[in-house]
């Protein structure tokens, strides 16, 4: 079947190029815009309390107009506020409130909205849209901003805005920034090695096109299945998108190009050796995309709506990008045929490659003490994840110099941390009658009475008299552990205690949303681990015809991502000191080192197996397979590591985290279990390895000439 690929997309390469621009275009044209939100209840289940909390709010109160933000205000020198700078804040606020702009509702200080301490005084930004997702409400924020400026003129005051809709702002400007550097940095990357490993321009230049063309068509297809299947994505998600297309897309155009170049040596002219390099290297590319593939779709299991529209996302884009690697590219560079390698002649001639082949000899000869080796390595690097800390603080991994990070370290200054994002507390009649007010002052104070609750305002009730509301300021950020700990926990237990017979408390607002959160991750990781592993231990077996290298190949991956997790918390959480790692990490680490790990993998036994499939002898067999792929999977892995190693370049911590895990987990997968562990095990097993298919039978081979010549040109038995 690849061959026919091969063939059709090599010997008809206007029509292939031309057929993907069209689709380029169209999709550019005409799809959808991919929505994004960063309402965490978006991203729950609606049996979850804090979504219901959410539900039961539109119901209840349907016009009350929410706090979106507050402006925090102080004295420029960090002093006490006096009695003009209180009559100056009061005036700057009615200033703003003013402005009348578009989802705000008003902006309003409480002569009494000052700290105790005296430094810190309040307005409270409040919106006419319960959708904070709405464009429009941050650009209202970005321009009270501006407003302020002239406002705070003459004055001993400034002012920062926080709290959701201005950490939304600028998370939102932060994202683009990253993408931008993100972009930039990938592209410098890609052409500085690829114009190392193959010294040619125009193979530094063309993948790039070819993966933006590619990138055009998956972008519009994600858009398309997310605005059919009602999908969105976080924040994040073009950051992830731009590094998976570029960082995948470079690996399986390397593979095809390894090959080729492979065939060119021996003397084939460049139709015939393309079509072949689709036809070796076709069934091990659509492998490794299918295990990418399903790996992505495990996490359409997940609880997690952020994940669940991320995984179709990257399963989509993953499959684009194979389709691309065995048509496109092989068009692209039929018609270029051996200028494409220009100004370098070394594709005429094998290279030494001392590197590969002492790797080679290595595992062949020394199996035992590299298997051991390798593993001894990556179990004490798996020692550190035993010590990860699940951090859901979010707003500490932004960037601190963010207008809305620096405003919130201000406001703690002088009030309670959850001052910014109240935990809300519903009380609603379960048979309908009126709620009985003595009863709701008494729910109140036992709210209050609970440890780590700063004040709880008296209930506000809504029109029927069947729901109360209580804003509840909690003690520490709406973020930090201690919040997210005593939402889920102790505050839920008391307020479902408390509640008067006939009634229901539900408990909700970010620390609960939070709390709900980190049930569903636990959840994932029960249910999408396994899921993700066996469906790629189903790929690995289809391929190979196995049922016994599925399992060590899946064994060794899971050490390379206890490994990856272990030196993430090591250099995150020991060395530099932060308070823990992003609690998405590990499905993140396990999907993307698990996943895109698998190729090198996939790559190096495939490549095994032809070999002893020639009648190659098994030692010398490991010895080739080794040394041949080596070049590819160690350029592959430098290149897909280095995509996602840019994201140590953001502020973001949690982009730095995901940057510097996936990176080095991949490298891990590439240089110790690819090169080292999955070879020399394979090795040791022999003839078991391939049972019950024993894919490892000799079948007879012609060689052609150029074959049979290059072969004995090498002298290293590399039989293609």
């Amino acid at each position: 079947m690849f061959r026919r690929v091969g063939r059709f997309a090599v010997h008809r390469p206007w029509l292939t190029i031309a057929g993907w621009i069209i689709a380029a275009v169209a999709l550019a044209m005409f799809a959808p815009a991919l929505k994004s939100t960063t309402d965490e209840t978006e991203f729950l289940p609606s049996h979850y309390e804090s979504v219901r909390v959410g539900n039961l709010q539109q119901k209840a109160f349907p016009q009350t107009e929410q706090p979106a933000a507050i402006a925090v205000f102080q004295r420029a020198d960090g002093g006490k506020l006096d009695d003009t700078d209180r009559r100056d804040v009061i005036k700057v606020a009615a200033g703003l409130d003013g402005k009348h702009h578009e989802k705000i509702g008003k902006v309003v200080s409480d002569p009494k909205a000052v700290s105790p301490n005296g430094e810190v005084a309040l307005a409270n930004i409040y919106a006419t849209t319960k959708n904070f997702n709405d464009e429009k409400l941050p650009d209202s924020v970005k321009k009270l901003r501006e407003d302020a400026k002239p406002l705070l003129s003459g004055t001993h005051l400034k002012m920062g805005i926080t709290g959701q809709a201005a950490t939304q702002l600028d998370a939102k400007e932060s994202s683009t920034d990253t993408d931008a550097m993100v972009m930039s940095a990938t592209f410098l990357l890609i052409i500085v090695l690829l114009l190392v490993i193959f010294r040619s321009p125009l193979i530094a230049i063309l993948p790039l096109v070819i993966i933006a063309v590619v990138s055009v068509v998956a972008t519009g297809l994600i858009g398309t299945a997310a605005s059919i299947g009602g999908l969105k994505a976080d924040s994040s998600m073009s950051t992830i998108l731009i590094v998976v297309l570029f960082g995948v897309g470079t690996d399986y155009i390397l593979f095809l190009l390894f090959r080729y170049r492979e065939h060119l040596r021996r003397g084939q002219e460049p139709k015939e050796a393309l079509v072949e390099a689709v036809a070796r290297v076709g069934e091990t590319i659509a492998s490794a995309a299918g295990a990418v593939i399903v790996a992505f779709t495990a996490l359409l299991l997940s609880t997690l709506g952020m994940m669940r529209a991320m995984g179709p996302s990257l399963a989509i884009s993953v499959g684009v990008t194979l389709v691309a690697a065995l048509t496109l590219v092989p068009a692209v560079f039929s018609l270029l045929g051996r200028a494409a390698f220009w100004p370098s002649k070394a594709w005429r001639k094998e290279p030494r490659n001392r590197f590969a082949n002492g790797v080679g000899g290595l595992v062949a000869h020394r199996p035992g003490v590299v298997a051991a080796l390798s593993t001894a390595v990556l179990a004490i690097l798996a020692v550190g994840a035993f010590s990860m800390k699940p951090q859901f603080d979010t707003s500490s991994q932004m960037p601190q110099k963010l207008e809305s990070v620096q405003a919130m370290k201000d406001l703690q200054r002088g009030f309670s941390a959850g001052q910014s994002d109240p935990a809300m507390i519903y009380l609603s009649s379960t048979n309908g009658t009126r709620l009985d007010r003595a009863a709701l002052e008494t729910f109140r104070g036992k709210l209050a009475a609970v440890d780590g609750v700063g004040t709880a305002a008296p209930a506000v009730v809504n029109g029927d008299g069947t729901v109360a509301q209580y804003s509840v300021i909690l003690k520490y950020r709406p973020s930090a552990d201690e919040a997210i700990d005593l939402a889920g926990g102790e505050l839920r237990d008391a307020a479902h205690a408390a509640a008067p017979a006939g009634t229901e408390a539900l408990v909700g607002g970010t620390s609960a949303v939070l709390a709900d959160i980190e049930d569903a991750v636990g959840h994932d990781y029960r249910v999408v681990f396994p899921a993700a592993g066996l469906a790629i231990m189903i790929i690995l077996g289809l391929l190979l015809r196995s049922l016994v290298a599925p399992w060590y190949m899946m064994i060794a991956v899971a050490l390379g991502f206890g490994a990856t997790l272990g030196s993430t918390v090591w250099l995150f959480q020991d060395l530099k000191g932060e308070p823990g790692l992003l609690f998405m990490l590990p499905v993140i680490v396990y999907l993307f080192v698990v996943a895109l790990g698998t190729d090198y993998n996939i790559l190096m036994i495939a490549r095994l197996r032809e070999e002893v499939r020639r009648g190659v002898p098994p030692k010398e067999a490991i010895r080739t397979a080794v040394a041949q792929s080596t070049p590819t999977v160690a350029s592959a892995a430098i290149i897909l590591a280095g995509t996602f190693g840019v994201l140590v370049l953001a502020d973001n911590s949690m982009l730095q985290q995901m940057g510097f895990a996936v990176g080095f987990g991949i490298l891990l997968t590439a240089f110790v279990m690819a090169m080292l562990l999955v070879p020399t095990v394979t090795s040791l097993l022999g003839h078991k390895a391939w049972w019950p298919g024993h894919q490892d039978s000799p079948q007879a081979v012609a060689l052609t000439t150029a074959d049979k010549s290059t072969a004995s040109r090498t002298g290293d038995g590399a039989w293609h």
